[in-house]
């Protein structure tokens, strides 16, 4: 098993375990692949749900640019809804699992088919 495929696994128990969601594995995997490389660094693997900063690079650079939506409050609050929903005394949200969620919260799984 390759250590992209061992980081599939741990997300989609990730998903299960902590958000009680099944995964769809197949969106799960494009959404790990299009993270690139940064799934296998420690820092930019995972993501502070506390820090305002790199909350606003998610709404940027993913749910603005990759997903395609209009910046507003809706953005603020699904990211606060996708916290909430991994925990958020829970200190190691994956970006892969966060971009999941955050993807299919606004039902853009189109965006990886």
């Amino acid at each position: 098993m390759s250590k992209r495929d061992e980081l599939i696994t741990k997300y989609a128990a990730d998903l299960k375990d902590k958000c009680g969601v099944t995964a769809d594995m197949d969106l799960l995997t494009k959404v790990t692949i299009g993270c690139g490389p940064s799934i296998y660094n420690a820092d930019s693997s995972t993501v502070s749900g506390s820090d305002e900063k790199e909350l606003a690079t998610v709404k940027n650079n993913f749910l603005i640019k990759k997903l395609g939506l209009k910046d507003g409050p809706e953005l603020d609050k699904a990211i606060a809804a996708v916290i909430d929903q991994y925990g958020k005394s829970n200190k190691n949200k994956y970006r892969a699992v966060f971009y999941y969620l955050l993807t299919k919260h606004f039902k853009k799984e189109s965006v990886y088919k």
